[in-house]
């Protein structure tokens, strides 16, 4: 259960500490006091969306945390958090005015998503649009779902039935009409006829860029290469470094042995010979490559326009090019083995088609035994909350496969004796809705291990004896779980085990608000108050008393 609810600095709350008890909390005040403010407080802490703008004006940052004992290991071992050994867990939230979130848990680090994953298992808020949800027909099959837990079911289907729409796109791709079925054959055909045709090669494009440049500077390095050969190589007539080189040494032969110096410089001039060697035939190589046939540079530019003009249709280089001939080539011979492909796939839809529909079926199944269980409950319910005469039923309609099923669901009621169910939404008034969605809440929460639950002002349009029908229902609700109700009806608020007032104020020039715990005096004046308004009489304060009378003695039963 939620112990402590501490807040700082959220919209006009300037600080804040609310201890809640067990069983029943109400939270009363005046319209604009700040009730709503604590709601918004543990939807925050509780990782639901929040805004800067919840700051209070002046201040860098707001600041809630929420203390839970009892709660079980396992809720949080996925987060690698272990509660305190008496099984308590803080969860904080830091608001910064530049949009951060610092969350923990426990004092570790923890992100939003993961904060808001632990607060759904700790506690849910039911507020004033949920009754307008249970108008929408659409959220229906959730709301069913829910409680038949058909989660491993709808994960069957799902995967089934993807299988079998994936096949649907794939046949419809391949159907495609005659004439434009030539059409793109014709265009595939040119487009691959045209690209063999230019015998396009990985790495192409780079060497007749490197042999352009060559080639429009050949004159310039023929030059440079004839006047290196000469100098290493000399002419016919003898010269060159090489045949320097070479008589250099052959001087220093005959007195090589007789001193080591001599010795080692014959030696240097073998090595540097056999070096110039080695470049001067690298020089006659760079010679003979630069022998250019006429008209050579022409072809290099012809093909590189070529190149070029390709590059414009098919890719930005030879390799996208080759990449898209291997896809047009791949696409044709789809659409000409499209008969054998169309044939083959259309027995394997059949074949899917089948297993979703029997998955289909078989989650078709569970959600009408399922709404069988929820229809006899949901009447106990409303039979509690003085709506006995009133008729409730799901309604089931085949719908063709969809994402959800084979099922279009509909929640039915009569409101009257006599008349035929209808949907929701065309027959219930706001009251029978808040009653109708409280039992539907109260339906679904049994069907989960959430701790407490926290009603947002859902008596709106309740009054008389059907207040007092759902504060009974709420008394019953809050002896197997925590109850924390935001009511402007005294009836609800007499009901409650422990009772807060919202009260606002004015401190050194701003607004505040302060969250009281009432004790048994305060409680009276307070439902007085909720009762006449501003103007208590001694005959509210009785009336008052009486039914905080009341309400003592049918929690003392329960």
């Amino acid at each position: 259960m939620l112990e402590l609810l501490h807040i700082e600095n959220i919209a006009i709350i300037e600080a804040a500490d609310i201890e809640f008890a067990p069983g029943f909390n109400a939270l009363t005040g005046e319209t604009g006091a700040g009730k709503s403010i604590v709601i918004d407080s543990l939807s925050a802490v509780l990782g639901q969306r929040t805004s800067r703008e919840l700051i209070r004006t002046g201040a860098d940052k707001a600041f809630v945390s929420a203390a839970f004992s009892g709660v079980e290991p396992g809720l949080t071992e996925a987060l690698g958090i272990q509660p305190e050994p008496d099984g308590t867990l803080l969860l904080q939230r830091e608001i910064q005015t530049d949009g951060k979130n610092v969350c923990r848990i426990n004092g570790r680090p923890v992100t939003v998503s993961q904060l808001r994953a632990l607060g759904t298992r700790l506690l849910n808020i039911h507020g004033q649009h949920d009754g307008q949800q249970l108008l929408d027909e659409e959220q229906h099959i959730v709301y069913l779902d829910s409680f038949g837990k058909t989660e491993a079911l709808i994960n069957a289907y799902t995967e089934k039935y993807r299988h079998f729409t994936d096949i649907r796109r794939q046949i419809s791709a391949l159907q495609m009409d005659e004439a434009e079925k030539a059409r793109r054959v014709d265009t595939l055909q040119y487009q691959i006829e045209e690209l063999k045709r230019a015998k396009l090669k990985p790495g192409e494009e780079e060497e007749l860029t490197a042999r352009r440049g060559m080639l429009r500077n050949a004159e310039k390095f023929l030059d440079a290469v004839a006047g290196a050969d000469y100098a290493l190589n000399g002419d016919d007539s003898g010269g060159g470094a090489l045949s320097a080189l070479r008589q250099a040494q052959d001087a220093l032969g005959g007195v090589r042995h007789l001193d080591d110096a001599f010795g080692q410089l014959y030696e240097r001039l073998g090595e540097a010979y056999s070096e110039v060697y080695d470049i001067a035939a690298t020089v006659e190589d760079k010679r003979g490559e630069l022998d250019v046939s006429p008209g050579e540079l022409d072809r290099v530019e012809s093909r590189m326009d070529q190149l070029y003009r390709l590059k414009k249709k098919y890719g930005a280089t030879v390799e996208d090019m080759l990449e898209y001939l291997h896809r047009c080539t791949e696409e044709l011979a789809q659409i000409e083995d499209a008969g054998d492909t169309l044939a083959r796939l259309e027995q394997e839809l059949a074949r899917a088609e089948t297993d979703a529909r029997q998955a289909a079926q078989a989650l078709s199944d569970a959600r009408k035994a399922a709404a069988e269980r929820l229809t006899a409950q949901i009447l106990a319910e409303l039979q509690q909350l003085d709506m006995g005469k009133i008729r409730f039923a799901v309604d089931f309609a085949e719908k063709p496969l969809d994402s959800d099923g084979m099922d279009a669901v509909r929640f039915l009621m009569s409101a009257n004796v006599g008349e035929e169910l209808r949907p929701i939404h065309k027959i219930a008034s706001g009251g029978e809705l808040a009653r109708i969605m409280l039992a539907m809440k109260n339906v679904l929460s049994e069907q989960d291990r959430v701790g407490t639950m926290v009603f947002d002002e859902v008596d709106t349009g309740v009054s008389g004896r059907a207040a007092q029908k759902v504060a009974e229902k709420m008394a019953r609700i809050s002896r197997r779980k925590q109850v924390l109700c935001v009511t402007h009806l005294p009836q609800l608020a007499a009901m409650a085990d422990t009772h807060f007032s919202v009260e606002k104020g004015e401190r050194n020039g701003r607004t505040y608000t302060e969250v009281r715990r009432l004790d048994r005096e305060q409680r009276r004046q307070e439902l007085a108050r909720l009762t006449g308004g501003s103007h208590v009489s001694q005959t509210m304060l009785d009336g008052a008393e009486e039914l905080l009378a009341q309400a003592e003695a049918f929690r003392a039963e329960l």
